[in-house]
């Protein structure tokens, strides 16, 4: 049995994955789960993800969900460029350092500049400007971390050659875009950053696997009228 991905390319993690697995050559069966039409609730991919979140993967009975475990599972099982996630100890140290920092930084963030643009209000809901100004101030705070704390005055944050964590941060940093936001704006340093990680990355992958976060504008436009009702409750619980 092949590799099978389920992804949703609107997921800055499905990004990461993707983007990882075909830059390194890895063969899988794309599997799309739409989020917004509640795929990821179905008994099928309940069998393959009880947690019911994508990226998820099966590769033969071995089944794993959560994206940062699944490029490092994939970079040992096809022994990807050492560069992607060093054996060396404290080179792989600081690309750990970027993973497990961002959950809770730079990825919300990010994300509910999406929400709080253009998801939310599609749902009829007005997002309170003092929300919307703490949320860009998170944004920045952040995207500040990113340039003087990982990035510093180095081509990518590990060093001179990309790596999971420039991979995970540009597909993170990527979302707002979706929602109108430049967030390259007067930052020099972090456009350059994006335009070296693009180079690497092949500018082809890279901007067919931002297509849709990038066009997300015009799906909300398109979308069918209550579409996105039943996530209504859960959405405002959580952000707001």
């Amino acid at each position: 049995m092949s590799l099978e991905m389920y992804l949703d390319l609107l997921s800055q993690p499905c990004r990461s994955v993707y983007i990882f697995a075909k830059k390194n050559n890895i063969q899988f069966d794309y599997k799309k789960i739409a989020l917004f039409e509640g795929q990821q609730y179905t008994e099928e991919f309940g069998k393959v993800s009880m947690l019911r979140k994508v990226p998820a993967i099966r590769d033969g009975d071995f089944c794993l969900a959560e994206s940062i475990a699944i490029m490092m599972y994939l970079a040992e099982k096809f022994h990807t460029p050492d560069h992607w996630y060093p054996v060396d100890l404290k080179k792989r140290a600081k690309v750990n350092e970027y993973l497990s920092w961002q959950h809770s930084a730079m990825r919300i963030h990010g994300s509910k500049i999406l929400w709080f643009r253009l998801l939310i209000p599609a749902m009829g809901v007005e997002i309170p400007k003092e929300k919307m100004d703490l949320a860009l101030e998170d944004l920045n705070e952040s995207l500040n971390l990113v340039e003087q704390n990982f990035l510093q005055d180095k081509p990518f944050i590990c060093g001179d050659q990309i790596s999971l964590a420039d991979l995970v941060a540009i597909v993170e940093i990527m979302q707002p875009v979706g929602a109108g936001l430049d967030v390259f704006e007067d930052r020099p340093k972090l456009r350059a950053w994006k335009d070296r990680v693009r180079e690497s990355i092949g500018a082809e992958l890279f901007d067919e696997a931002h297509q849709s976060i990038l066009s997300a504008q015009e799906m909300v436009e398109t979308m069918e009228p209550g579409k996105m009702a039943p996530f209504k409750p859960k959405v405002l619980k959580y952000f707001l």
